[in-house]
């Protein structure tokens, strides 16, 4: 019986390999062309929603800075957008008792918001097996009279291996075709939320980020080839996601946002996505991504693919009030005593007192010192007081420690 040689088996390599190069950029170009339908049918939506709505908009007060998070409390005079649902994540006590703090500050500086807060908490089972993850009593209660419904799901894909994804598969959780905003746990309500103007055609996320990922190695790939290659992965549109206004090879150049907020108008296909990206992403990161850390930034790599491939973007100045008059995103109580405004700070003492939040940081380190002992008004504040402009948060974060003033 004849035999192949060496030359018919590199032949027929060369030939399979030729074939499946040829498959993908098929699947690639018919998922271009898919994505470009999608985003075109979804820019006509939103200008004949927005021509039959442009006589009735009301002009909206712009938040002017003060300090990382904004400041000024200048909402929009008259309601402007929706009800919408809003997600956290509550698990354990900490998270618990960061959603339970968001839940009152919403109740107290949003009451004319409508819509449904859902408080999301992993069950100790599937990815999180073995780890205690439901909230104590004490936070079920208080979340319980904040108007809160806590719904559980179990995670089958991030968990104790990666927390960030709790937010990603969450998500599964929320009524499909309602509109949404999700928020980190640790953010407090600052201003009437129902005042926004939410676009939820037009997807968007946090711009409150700094320059974490990626981050090119001496020799290449740099910014613009690691991002490209992700666009070209999942058949998007590149060229329209950049910020010309920014240098190339310049951070900011590139659609990155951070994950403590963002929205949209369908949180099944919001999700869907954003857990099929992120799991892609995970298990098979690519050449260029081949010297990138994803721990912790996966969500933040497949957050901003999610939203331009919905037809967003960064958000536009209508949108100040979140990190704003609207919203802060504190991320920590040392932080919080560090670079918030002074309102914010009366806010967070004055939902600590409430006798439903007291029992929830009774047994919190920070939350004793800081709060009940003063220290965060006594040592904090004068730490940094004058600064202009204020020192970046890693700065923060070790001037905090060596003062013995970090808590996680």
């Amino acid at each position: 019986m004849a035999q192949n040689g060496p030359g018919d088996d590199q032949g027929g390599g060369r030939e399979a390999a030729s074939a499946r190069a040829a498959r993908r950029a098929a699947e690639r170009a018919a998922r271009q062309a898919a994505n470009r339908a999608e985003r075109q049918a979804r820019r006509a939506a939103r200008q004949a929603e927005r021509a039959g709505r442009r006589g009735a908009e009301a002009e909206e007060d712009r938040a002017e800075a003060d300090g990382p998070s904004g400041g000024q409390h200048h909402p929009p005079p008259a309601a402007a957008t929706r009800p919408f649902n809003i997600l956290l994540v509550g698990q354990g006590m900490r998270l618990g008792g960061q959603a339970a703090l968001f839940a009152a500050s919403l109740r107290r500086n949003a009451p004319g918001w409508r819509g449904r807060l859902i408080v999301a908490e992993p069950q100790p089972g599937g990815a999180w097996s073995g780890a205690q993850t439901r909230m104590p009593e004490a936070a079920r209660a208080a979340l319980a009279a904040f108007g809160a419904e806590i719904l559980p799901f179990t995670a089958t894909h991030f968990g104790a291996g990666y927390p960030y994804g709790n937010k990603i598969e969450a998500l599964a959780l929320l009524p499909p075709g309602e509109p949404f905003v999700f928020f980190d746990s640790d953010t407090l309500v600052t201003g009437p939320l129902e005042r926004l103007s939410l676009d939820f055609a037009r997807p968007s996320a946090s711009m409150r980020r700094s320059a974490t990922w990626p981050e090119p190695p001496p020799y290449g790939p740099g910014y613009g080839a690691i991002w490209k290659s992700l666009y070209d992965r999942f058949g998007l549109d590149y060229e329209s996601s950049l910020d010309r206004s920014q240098p190339d090879e310049h951070w900011e150049r590139y659609l990155y946002f951070n994950a403590g907020w963002f929205f949209g108008a369908d949180p099944q296909e919001f999700g869907r996505r954003f857990l099929d990206w992120a799991l892609a992403i995970r298990d098979d990161p690519g050449e260029a991504l081949a010297c990138q850390s994803l721990d912790p930034w996966l969500d933040q790599v497949a957050l901003p693919l999610v939203i331009h491939s919905l037809g967003g973007g960064r958000p536009g100045p209508e949108l100040a009030g979140l990190d704003g008059w609207a919203t802060c995103h504190y991320r920590n109580l040392s932080l919080l005593y560090a670079r918030e405004s002074d309102a914010v700070v009366a806010l967070i003492e004055e939902l600590a007192a409430d006798p439903r939040i007291a029992p929830l940081l009774a047994d919190d380190e920070a939350a004793r010192h800081l709060i009940a002992e003063g220290a965060g008004r006594s040592r904090i504040r004068p730490l940094f007081a004058g600064e202009d402009p204020p020192p970046t948060e890693k700065a923060m974060r070790q001037r905090l420690r060596r003062a013995g003033l970090w808590f996680r």
